[in-house]
């Protein structure tokens, strides 16, 4: 295992006695230390829905991101999200992006429902009908979310 540098280990410390003491870590807190640790060795980052902030939250996130980027080229950000925000990734990131969709198609949906019922704890609790009922209308709303 890598060791930490001493200087991000200091600025870990001094997070930890700020929060003790009484005052979280600020955004700008935050991103300095991440840029103290990104500049010394290659890093992967992942930030899962992003589609889920609101508008402000999410261009607080790009912007932190853009200056962690500027200081830090060789790290690596894999972002999650539904299809609405990719434009707004693009421009907020741009040039720095490549998007790649995921989907489930309603097969694959319909065979994750029906491995999760077929584990199901109360299995009394469920008639064949509404066994049926679950993998037809499931798939059919959820194929437009699980991008």
């Amino acid at each position: 295992m890598e060791r930490i540098p001493e200087e991000i280990s200091w600025a870990f410390q001094d997070q930890r006695e700020n929060a003790i003491s009484g005052r979280k870590p600020r955004l700008g807190d935050i991103v300095k230390m991440l840029q103290l640790i990104t500049t010394s060795q290659r890093t992967f980052m992942c930030i899962d829905a992003l589609d889920e902030g609101t508008a402000v939250q999410r261009f607080r996130i790009f912007d932190s991101l853009k200056e962690i980027l500027e200081m830090s080229p060789g790290v690596r950000i894999f972002v999650t999200g539904r299809p609405h925000i990719r434009a707004e990734i693009e421009t907020r990131l741009a040039g720095r992006t490549t998007s790649v969709s995921v989907s489930a198609t309603k097969d694959d949906i319909r065979r994750f429902l029906h491995v999760r019922l077929s584990v199901d704890e109360t299995p009394d609790a469920m008639d064949e009908s509404l066994e049926a009922e679950i993998l037809e209308k499931i798939p059919e709303n959820m194929s437009e979310m699980c991008v």
